[in-house]
């Protein structure tokens, strides 16, 4: 055992919990901004000259149906790198067992579905594309491990090369086959080299940890830690992409192109900030887990900062949405505005919902997880093909945010509740966010109609409008900085 001297000795020299989250979300801030304006800009390009709203609509049926594969592709055991104690290295090879193994079952199957699968989603097409894109399910199933240690050890500078490697292939790759007339397809095989890449970055990012083993103890520990997980993270991967399966087999090709496109857009602010924030938030709540003072104030200050990143974001998107859409991606898109709105109040509830996810998973609340994520998902299905069916993908939308606002926040805020993070801890982390983002939209609204929608009205009516929400968060400066949010 260490003795106290070398316990005193050893502390000054090993950064604090603090600095490494501190360090970690600064890196995964700029990574993730990166990332997603070069994803965007090239979106752009594809929906400009490339690909009309039926290709597009194709690509959003096999990305959905590759998001739920991913969300159990590894049956929730690759979290152990991250959440157990003690050195991952000795249960990490079977970790990665039991991940390449699940993953190859799964595209196997879905291989062999492939046709049916599409067919019943409203895109026979995309059959052939699905079964290239998923083969992604494969190459994330081996990375899983690598890439948990680069999680668990705060290395987010490290990750965030490997993301650019990805990025650039990726997207060489899809604008390549796009010009060439490839259409979907692009999309799929741009996917698999950014894989490849993604997989290998990982591997030498974190040398030694693709070793495969096994040890039976540990298998059923980790399944009995992981099954839970990965049927939490199934539903809640439902959740988010059912929508896109009942506008596919409820309405027409051109709706589901245009309403891809524009919860896309609505997923902006949700993937620069949420997607910043989840990569460190696990680990960081894990860290915290066993003092409740601690966790409360650690997830008020987590949520409030990323509310107020998101807030304008999205209030922005949803009161501009016609004029962003057409300069943008031009008139032809123009149907796609008509959800946006709606769609970016949803992807501000998203946002709260996937933190709370992470902070109850942290604290092992396993169960409270999966009874919300199937209460979700069983009253959305109902309320969404309602929507489509009066309303095209306006309804959808609309159903969408109802379900979400009426029931899932409330039933998340119990969860929380009853994990030892108060109602006023949140209450108090969303208040100056929430009220600023009012004040936002009234502004924008008032200059949008008197300056008009042109490049510089626009410009100057962002501009104003993010004004006037700074002004109106300055007063929550201090809970942002962590120095508040504590309960009395």
């Amino acid at each position: 055992m260490t003795g106290p001297a070398t316990d005193t000795e050893a502390a000054p020299q090993a950064p604090s919990l603090g600095r490494k989250v501190g360090s970690a979300a600064k890196w995964s801030l700029i990574n993730t901004v990166v990332m997603r304006l070069g994803n965007f800009a090239t979106g752009i390009v594809l929906a400009r000259y490339f690909l009309g709203p039926e290709a597009w609509g194709v690509y959003g049926i096999a990305q959905t149906v590759l998001l739920v594969l991913l969300s159990a592709n590894e049956l929730g055991v690759s979290l152990a790198i991250v959440r157990w104690e003690g050195d991952p290295r000795r249960f990490a090879p079977t970790v990665l067992t039991l991940s390449a193994v699940s993953s190859c079952l799964l595209y196997a199957v879905l291989f062999a579905s492939a046709p049916a699968v599409a067919g019943v989603l409203g895109s026979p097409e995309a059959s052939g594309v699905l079964r290239v894109m998923c083969l992604c399910v494969v190459l994330d199933g081996l990375s899983q491990v690598p890439a948990g240690f680069l999680t668990r050890e705060f290395a987010q500078g490290r990750r965030m090369a490997v993301d650019a490697l990805n990025f650039v292939l990726s997207t060489a790759v899809t604008l390549l086959l796009a010009v060439e007339g490839w259409g979907a397809m692009s999309f799929a095989w741009g996917s698999v080299v950014g894989n490849v890449a993604a997989l290998i970055g990982c591997c030498l990012a974190a040398p030694g940890t693709l070793r495969f083993g096994w040890d039976r103890e540990q298998a059923r520990a980790l399944l009995r830690f992981g099954l839970p997980l990965a049927g939490a993270s199934m539903l809640a991967l439902g959740v988010v992409n059912v929508d896109t399966m009942v506008v596919g087999s409820t309405l027409d090709p051109l709706a589901l192109g245009f309403y891809v496109l524009a919860f896309n857009i609505s997923g902006w602010p949700v993937r620069i900030i949420s997607e910043a924030a989840r990569r460190v938030s696990f680990a960081g709540f894990s860290r915290l887990a066993d003092s409740p003072g601690a966790l409360a104030a650690g997830f008020g200050r987590a949520i409030g900062v990323v509310m107020a990143g998101t807030v304008p974001l999205c209030v922005l998107l949803a009161a501009l949405a016609a004029p962003i859409v057409e300069l943008v991606y031009g008139e032809r898109w123009l149907p796609a505005a008509e959800a946006l709105p709606w769609l970016m109040a949803l992807g501000l509830v998203r946002i709260g919902c996937e933190l709370a996810y992470d902070c109850l998973v942290a604290i092992g609340r396993r169960s409270s997880l999966i009874g919300v994520q199937a209460l979700w998902l069983v009253l959305l299905v109902p309320a969404l093909v309602l929507g489509a069916r009066s309303d095209g993908i306006v309804g959808v939308a609309q159903g969408h945010v109802l379900v979400a606002v009426v029931v899932v926040v409330p039933v998340f805020l119990a969860a929380l509740h009853r994990g030892g993070i108060r109602l006023g801890t949140v209450a108090r982390a969303c208040a100056w966010p929430l009220l600023g983002g009012a004040v936002m939209a009234g502004v924008v609204l008032v200059l949008e109609s008197h300056l008009g929608d042109g490049v510089l009205a626009l410009l100057a009516t962002a501009a104003a409008g993010t004004l006037a929400y700074v002004l109106c968060v300055l007063p929550a400066r201090t809970l942002l900085r962590g120095q508040a949010g504590r309960d009395a």
